[in-house]
């Protein structure tokens, strides 16, 4: 870093393997802008603070004001952190603190880059919201010696931002996110600024190269405002970043490109950094102000080229230039740790201690260890301290959705599969009234299928949010809508997570098959509830919820790429408390489940759904009390059981299509085995399969048993991969009698009963499952196998030859 003065014979250390050397104290110089001397010096002096701390939570776990000597037994025995970003995120506070207090800002902050945490986490307890949050860690020495040793440290914190990080909603484990968070919170919340500091190695992900068109979804006069800083600190763990290294204008053509107005800020002096950042950060907010009023004022129907900074500091700013012979300062060896073996070397014990005092604690830090008035003095006051702002403890704000009745909009169902309706279509009609009810904290995402999936009903009261043109012959495009749909499935996710994070609701519907595009961040968000639900100051959010339709069993048009229902198995993958998997059968359940699910707190609810028109099974009673239920049987479809005796066989089902299947199938054996002793069970609430000990909504062994039977066989057709049901059941006392029919990952372009024949699930199959597997049965029914073996070849021939499925499946009906 550039600095004034020569060095000190205490500024280098030579060891074994070259110099290591210690960063130089600076003072600040005499740079023109619009900060006074006194005000650059506040700035400064609290960016020193907080890049004190932050260099102290990766090393130190004692002797945190350093009044005596370090020493090794001072430092942590891991070294476990990133300290390479953290300079510039500090910078960004500071400057966003300034411009809080002096314009009554309400803003919160996003760190991107990864692993980022020391940075925010200084700046909170400099805020004095650790404390207020954390009371065992107070504004003092004794706290600072704790809030340090936690950091990275078993039982501790994390050294990204995470839960426990005050002031923050977003999970820095993983790359790629924090601009479609920054915007989501923008999205209804008309007075909020977000200050999102984008990594340069982050930037090179396919969602964040994707997240700078969220702009196009911003509506000035009805949306907060988001400012991007692309911190361009040029490395990433070890290598340099794209962004860094490509011309500065064609960085800055690519900004434009995507439709930003970019500002630039770059140095590695302090004084004149702080005085460009103070000056562009000052510009980008009159900016947004001017747009922000015109658009409010009926002045500016066009979107605004919106501001953004491009910051290049070196990596590892103030941290020592140069350790065992190697640069360290401005290169990819800063991105971690810069010196290592402070614990074990000697030398890195020495230069770690210079470092520490190159940023003058002494005048940061009064006696007591407590930061001294200057400081204080700079921290804005109670919920607009970015650290305590409720917009990123989002539960704080939530609010109840006004939901209508559901029972209102079901379908009339006078006997079993007499109607047949479009399941989502009828939703459909059911969350456009949610949506009309909710027009400040309700959006529905999708990745351009929001019509494709029978939703299309909600475009009656909204358009499509889009603040780009608008064309002669678009269809309900919107300004002000309250759909987007963008064809990303990272936006969509992200979006949602950002808007949920804050305090809102919202659904995210999707082609089935296409929702594995954002495992991770499924992975990422559920890891977040997970996690926040054991702080205690973090309050519960609205559930993500998706509604996967055009799904496996019905993506016979569309061929082998659209066909997979493995998204089940990623979620059963996340900790029980967090995840729920419903698959309605007809079109009055899911209204039902639905329902459920936008009241629900802190979940992820996955609702698989068929579009096509389906028979309806239940009427809205009996839909509300079978969803209730999660699981029951089905009396009017198997034996009448007036004796009490135990069945000859169980058929479960799950899912739309198995469902039809195995209904088909039990008319087959109640017609041809009238004396066959058939139970029907259909599952809803997925989770009802696992015992009571590993999922709240886990049924007791003793349920279990009394539903499934002790000892009866078993066919089990599910909507996804088969071996899922079995991973469920496996501690159940007649696992051994269970078999399981599902996707087995043969699929094509064909016919809606050719798909399930692929993979064995269609009725006839089901029926000779029966056969194989009830003992009593034996060759008495010999002949019916062999015609459902027939059945199955007839109905493939037909096929093969029409095109289409035979008649007999195709315009099958349950019998009246």
């Amino acid at each position: 870093m550039s600095s004034t003065g020569a060095d000190t014979a205490a500024d280098f250390v030579t060891g074994g393997t070259g110099e290591t050397r210690a960063p130089t104290p600076y003072f600040l110089g005499d740079v023109a802008g619009p900060l006074g001397r006194d005000e650059l010096r506040r700035l400064d002096a609290w960016w020193r603070a907080a890049n004190y701390l932050a260099v102290g939570q990766i090393y130190l776990k004692d002797n945190p004001l350093l009044r005596e000597p370090l020493l090794a037994e001072h430092i942590k025995p891991r070294l476990l952190g990133h300290f390479g970003t953290v300079p510039g995120l500090n910078l960004v506070w500071v400057h966003a603190n300034r411009q809080i207090r002096a314009r009554g800002l309400n803003a919160v902050f996003v760190a991107g880059p990864g692993h980022g945490g020391p940075g925010p986490n200084a700046c909170a307890w400099l805020e004095g919201t650790y404390s207020e949050l954390y009371s065992h860690i107070p504004q003092d020495a004794e706290g600072m010696r704790e809030f340090f040793t936690q950091f990275s440290f078993p039982g501790g914190v994390p050294s990204h931002c995470a839960p426990e990080t005050p002031g923050s909603f977003h999970e820095g484990g993983e790359l790629g996110y924090s601009l479609l968070h920054a915007y989501g919170a923008a999205l209804d919340n008309p007075d909020l600024t977000v200050f999102c500091v984008v990594g340069d190695g982050e930037a090179e992900t396919g969602p964040l190269a994707t997240s700078w068109h969220a702009n196009k979804f911003l509506n000035p006069a009805r949306d907060g405002a988001v400012l991007p800083i692309l911190a361009l600190n040029q490395y990433k763990i070890a290598n340099p970043t794209i962004l860094a290294r490509i011309p500065e204008p064609e960085l800055l053509e690519l900004m434009r490109g995507y439709g930003y107005d970019p500002h630039m800020v770059s140095g590695d002096d302090p004084a004149a950094v702080h005085q460009a950042m103070a000056a562009t950060v000052d510009s980008c907010l009159d900016q947004i102000a001017a747009a922000q009023q015109a658009a409010r004022t009926g002045g500016g129907a066009r979107r605004p080229a919106w501001p953004m900074i491009v910051l290049r500091t070196p990596k590892g700013w103030t941290c020592p230039p140069v350790v065992d012979g190697q640069q360290v300062e401005g290169t990819y060896r800063a991105h971690q740790v810069p010196l290592p073996s402070a614990r074990t070397n000697g030398t890195h014990l020495r230069v770690l201690e210079q470092w520490l005092r190159s940023y003058r604690p002494e005048e940061l830090f009064d006696d007591a260890g407590r930061p001294v008035a200057e400081l204080l003095d700079a921290v804005p006051t109670g919920e607009r301290r970015m650290s305590a702002n409720p917009v990123a403890n989002g539960g704080a704000l939530l609010r109840d959705l006004r939901l209508p009745d559901w029972r209102d909009y079901g379908v009339d169902v006078p006997s079993p599969g007499a109607t047949m309706h479009e399941a989502t279509r009828v939703l459909g009609s059911w969350l456009r009234d949610v949506t009309d009810l909710n027009r400040t904290n309700f959006l529905t995402f999708a990745p351009d299928e929001l019509a494709s999936n029978r939703l299309q009903d909600i475009l009656e009261v909204t358009g499509r949010n889009w603040q780009a043109e608008i064309g002669e012959f678009d269809d309900r495009l919107d300004p002000t809508g309250r759909v987007i749909e963008v064809l990303s499935e990272h936006m969509c996710q992200g979006l949602l997570e950002g808007y949920l994070l804050t305090g809102r609701h919202g659904l995210f519907t999707c082609y089935e098959a296409f929702i594995h595009i954002v495992d991770a961040m499924f992975n990422q968000h559920a890891k977040w509830l997970e996690a926040s639900s054991q702080v205690a100051w973090r309050r519960p959010v609205a559930s993500l919820n998706y509604l996967l339709s055009s799904h496996v069993w019905r993506q016979d048009h569309n061929g082998f790429t659209h066909q997979d229902p493995g998204f089940l198995d990623v979620v059963l993958n996340k900790r029980p408390a967090v995840v729920r998997i419903y698959l309605p059968p007809d079109a009055n359940t899911l209204l039902s489940t639905y329902d459920h699910c936008l009241r629900s707190r802190q979940y992820v609810n996955v609702v698989v759904a068929g579009k096509q028109p389906q028979q309806d099974w239940l009427s809205v009673d009996e839909a509300a009390r079978h969803c209730t239920r999660g699981a029951g049987i089905w009396d009017w479809a198997g034996h009448n059981d007036e004796t009490g005796t135990v069945p000859d066989v169980v058929l479960g089902c799950a899912g739309d299509i198995p469902t039809l299947e195995t209904l088909a199938a039990a008319s087959i054996l109640r017609e041809r085995l009238p004396d066959l002793r058939i139970r029907v069970v259909n599952v809803v609430d997925l989770m009802r399969l696992l015992p009571e000990d590993e999922h709240p909504h886990g049924l007791p062994d003793r349920e279990f048993d009394t539903l499934f039977t002790r000892e009866s066989p078993v066919i089990f057709a599910f909507h996804g991969y088969p071996w899922l049901i079995h991973r469920l059941t496996y501690r159940r006392t007649n696992h051994s009698s269970i078999h399981v029919r599902g996707y087995k990952e043969m699929g094509t372009t064909t016919t809606p009963f050719d798909m399930v024949m692929l993979n064995d699930l269609d009725r006839y199959h089901l029926v000779i499952d029966v056969i194989d597997r009830v003992a009593t049965l034996g060759p008495r029914a010999a002949g019916l196998r062999q015609e459902m073996v027939d059945a199955r070849l007839e109905a493939r021939t037909w096929t093969r030859e029409h095109g289409e499925d035979i008649p007999e499946v195709a315009n099958w009906a349950w019998p009246s």
